[in-house]
């Protein structure tokens, strides 16, 4: 399996909305933690994901399916297959 970023905007939304999307990503499979090579683990920016699927088609039906839960047809998704990250300022948790 691949690995994605998704980048998500929910058109017209609230932070309450926002919350709500983070947990139907999560029952997607996709959270917004990922893990440097040394072991630590950093928080994403604001309604950024990361998980992996099949291919870009099935990572993006799946955010799809989560923002639909949220907010119907009003949003904004980009899935990128990731070969790596590299990072600088994010949040260690």
């Amino acid at each position: 399996m691949a690995s994605f970023t998704i980048r998500m905007v929910l058109h017209k939304a609230t932070w309450d909305d926002y919350t709500q999307l983070a947990t139907e990503m999560a029952r997607e499979g996709f959270g917004d933690i990922i893990t440097a090579d040394d072991g630590k683990r950093y928080r994403m920016p604001d309604a950024e994901y990361t998980g992996t699927a099949v291919d870009r088609a099935t990572a993006l039906n799946k955010a799809a399916a989560a923002a639909t839960r949220v907010v119907g047809s009003r949003f904004a998704v980009l899935v990128t297959e990731s070969a790596g990250r590299t990072w600088q300022g994010l949040e260690e948790v």
